[in-house]
């Protein structure tokens, strides 16, 4: 029997009373109630269709059906633990070390990407004997407690919480707005020498480096794209220290990047990292997630005498799921759909850029795109209300956008793979109205007449606002009764 069906209102109240207040939805003042999804589109209770420009989670796909043809034949047959021989597990195993580099050869199978993270540490720490880790400004690594103590994204919001004494934050390597910019002359090794720093200050204190993680592409650190050289140099330091290099893959791995597998493989061939983090794509939203690391390490853990065990980790049918997951990104090209379609998404963008004052950058790599949207372009002022509104405004629209970064003013583009150029002309188009409007508004009243606004507010579906007698017009127009000599203007179209 199907679980009872609730009004939203009630789902709403529910929620309340039985689910945690710290448990955030998207949306908050008017939630979304999704009850099914299909490809790139989401539905709600009464069947509206939202295009999902956010969900690296459904990487194929939502719902795609070889992945839960995949599992449910598998569910079948045999759900167990890994403790008894199966052929999924080895198999797939086999199949994702085939995307890696060849040292990268042993996994360790697990359900999320802060289980991945956690193991990680424990695996970085036990082959170097040593406790110190260097994390990234604004990083996020997961929800438990051993993550939470090296992601600044979340333990910067604790009031009344102090740094743990074995974690040290070198800068993020933003070329955008961080220390060291795009015309710095070189910025790889300007930040990875600021990594350098902290392991000698490290040192100096008695302290000994384990590891250095960092997201391959931070996420909700804003999108950030670090500049070529910089984890190999970075590696070298850390290295030399006696740690490992964590590549954390969990948002942006199999091939969302377009041009690679990997995000960390964008830093070039002569980069490997010691141990990889996989998670969220990696079962198309089936809970599973993946460590991989070098035979060195790997028999450095088993040396600690303590078994390790994960009652759900690499199970029948996840890894069913797996290569599903693995044969649809090759049957469908979705990497390279992830090159064609990021480089229009990001042409258009571009060309928007160019139009609006209010988008500051465009960077990302394939279907993982940022747009920053600041007030000055000079003092790069976030502009976080207005980024607020353009996400809440493409919502209306039926378009479902996010905003992150450490100001909450870069747009996030982060849609299954399957997305499509028609898609980006779409949202992208959505996104020039708004921001038309909102320039109309603010810089130039006096050049677009009532009928102009009108027309910008039909193509958004969005009310007109009103003055104190009730009369819809654009803020800071004056409207002349009578102005229009008999009869309305003839409506023309903006050039958008």
């Amino acid at each position: 029997m199907s679980a009872e069906k609730f009004e939203k209102s009630k789902t709403i109240e529910l929620r309340k009373k039985h689910v945690g207040p710290s448990c955030k939805i998207f949306f908050s003042h008017d939630p979304i109630k999704i009850v099914q999804a299909k490809g790139q589109y989401m539905y709600d209770e009464k069947g509206q269709c939202y295009l999902d420009c956010i969900n690296n989670v459904a990487h194929v796909g939502h719902c795609h059906p070889d992945v839960v043809k995949a599992a449910a034949q598998q569910m079948e047959l045999l759900n167990t633990n890994s403790r008894f021989l199966h052929d999924n597990l080895v198999f797939y195993a086999q199949r994702l070390q085939a995307t890696l580099p060849e040292k990268l050869s042993v996994c360790y199978f697990v359900n999320s990407g802060s289980e991945a993270n956690d193991l990680a540490l424990r695996l970085a720490r036990q082959y170097s004997g040593h406790k110190d880790i260097i994390t990234l400004e604004n990083a996020y690594h997961g929800h438990v407690s051993s993550l939470i103590d090296i992601s600044p994204y979340k333990f910067h919001q604790l009031s009344d919480a102090e740094q743990n004494q074995f974690v040290h934050v070198a800068p993020s390597p933003d070329v955008y707005r961080g220390k060291y910019r795009a015309d710095y002359s070189d910025p790889a090794t300007a930040y990875a020498n600021e990594v350098k720093a902290i392991i000698d200050t490290v040192h100096k204190k008695g302290g000994k480096i384990a590891a250095f993680i960092a997201e391959s592409l931070q996420s909700c650190g804003g999108q950030v794209i670090p500049p070529v050289g910089y984890f190999q140099q970075v590696a070298k330091h850390v290295h030399k220290a006696g740690g490992l290099f964590i590549a954390d893959e969990v948002q942006v791995g199999f091939g969302r990047v377009g041009t690679n597998f990997w995000a960390f493989q964008l830093q070039g061939e002569d980069f490997v990292p010691d141990i990889v983090t996989m998670g969220k794509p990696i079962g198309n939203g089936h809970p599973m997630s993946c460590v991989v690391t070098t035979r060195e390490v790997a028999e450095a853990f088993m040396s600690s005498g303590m078994e390790y065990f994960n009652t759900f980790g690499g199970n029948p049918v996840s890894c069913a799921i797996g290569l599903a997951v693995l044969d649809v990104i090759v049957k469908e090209d979705l990497q390279g759909n992830a090159l064609r379609v990021g480089q229009y998404l990001t042409n258009l963008l571009e060309k928007q850029k160019e139009k609006h004052p209010l988008i500051g950058d465009i960077r990302g790599c394939g279907l993982f795109v940022g747009v920053e949207l600041v007030k000055d372009r000079l003092k790069l002022t976030p502009a976080t209300a207005e980024a607020q509104e353009v996400i809440y405004k493409l919502k209306e629209q039926h378009i479902l956008l996010s905003a992150d970064g450490p100001h909450r003013n870069v747009l996030k583009f982060k849609p299954p793979m399957c997305f499509t150029m028609e898609d980006a002309d779409l949202v992208v188009e959505k996104i020039d109205l708004i921001l038309t409007v909102k320039r109309c508004f603010l810089n130039l009243p006096n050049l677009f007449s009532p009928i102009d606004f009108y027309f910008i507010y039909s193509q958004l579906s969005l009310k007109m606002p009103t003055d104190e007698n009730g009369h819809q017009f654009p803020n800071g127009l004056v409207h002349s009764r009578g102005s229009s000599q008999g009869g309305p203007h003839q409506t023309k179209r903006l050039k958008t």
